[in-house]
């Protein structure tokens, strides 16, 4: 017993003073601190953290700030929302490939997030500097800009309202669907009712402005025509009367309808106006493999009226929840 308490107090008494020797080492060959040596250590910190939050944004998340009122009602201007970048498989690199997205399909109603369509690259060197300081911030700090100063939209935040195989036309504003299959279309709340779908998509324009707005693009096709305007029906120019003050039509899908019409009946050999009126007249056909998005906003959203379905290849991302502001706070996924 004496010998084994003995040979313990040895190899403490050894141990300690091993460790009194190298502390008193490490005092003494300590590398002085130094003002570059500490930037050094802070930028180290600083390229590692970003790298870390853009690796985070480009596979597992994003926080995104909704810039415009497309979404008014459901995501309200400056809203800042969780983006799942998994959900509908992993891109490899922004807008490329996807990795792990078979049988990741969207689902109707899912708010999706996807690449503008309409989105004007500014440079191969801008595009990576802006979205590698957009997403390095966690969206607090965007560069990319318009001409006037507002946010350019890279990203679309839209909901997916028309499958692959369905038809899907606008009378007035007003949405009718045909699901594949079908001889008849649906207007659209009937639609969204039988299916027990989530309420966000509303109307803002009143009904009787139509007239105004049809007006109005009718008498554009009058002077597109090169025909003199003082020729056009007094009933166009009396209905022209209710929105004759507005700087830009409430509705310019049902305006440029009313043009293109105009346009092809003064000239039915008009190949250009014929095809874009008969484009408006017979609605979005959504091919397999895509959807078509559209703004709960549906009187004030740039969405898929203007430039058709999207890819499912390009929708990178599903809106999840809303973080921001506080009393705002909830879950986004579908009923």
């Amino acid at each position: 017993m004496e010998q084994l308490l003995s040979f313990i107090e040895r190899n403490t008494i050894r141990f300690l003073t091993h460790r009194k020797a190298l502390k008193a080492y490490e005092i003494a060959n300590k590398p002085k601190r130094t003002f570059m040596g500490e930037v050094k250590g802070w930028a180290d910190a600083l390229v590692f953290a970003v790298f870390a939050v853009l690796l985070i944004n480009q596979y597992i998340f994003q926080l995104f700030v909704i810039p415009t009122p497309s979404m008014d009602g459901t995501l309200n201007v400056g809203d800042r929302v969780f983006v799942s970048k998994t959900i509908y498989g992993i891109e490899i690199y922004p807008s490329g490939p996807k990795i792990l997205s078979k049988n990741r399909q969207v689902n109707r109603d899912d708010i999706i997030t996807f690449y503008n369509p309409e989105y004007t690259s500014k440079g191969p060197f801008f595009d990576v500097l802006s979205q590698i300081i957009y997403m390095g911030t966690f969206s607090l700090v965007n560069i990319d800009r318009n001409e006037d100063g507002s946010i350019a939209e890279r990203l679309y935040v839209k909901r997916a309202i028309g499958m692959g195989s369905e038809h899907i036309r606008f009378n007035d504003g007003n949405i009718e669907i045909k699901k594949a299959g079908f001889a008849d279309y649906q207007d659209d709340e009937s639609f969204r009712s039988s299916l027990n779908l989530v309420d966000g998509p509303h109307r803002s324009i009143d009904a009787s402005l139509y007239s105004g707005i049809k007006a109005w693009g009718s008498l554009f096709g009058y002077q597109e025509a090169g025909l003199d305007m003082n020729s056009a029906p007094s009933y166009l120019k009396s209905q022209y009367a209710s929105v004759q003050n507005d700087n830009y039509p409430d509705d310019m899908y049902a305006f440029e309808k009313a043009k293109y019409r105009t346009k092809h009946l003064f000239d039915p050999s008009d190949s250009s106006a014929r095809s874009a009126y008969a484009s408006y007249r017979r609605g979005i056909y959504v091919p397999h493999d895509t959807v078509l998005p559209l703004g709960d906003n549906r009187d004030n959203s740039r969405d898929g009226r203007y430039f058709g379905p999207v890819s499912q290849k390009k929708i990178n991302g599903s809106v999840r929840f809303l973080f921001w502001p506080l009393n705002r706070i909830r879950y986004m996924g579908n009923k």
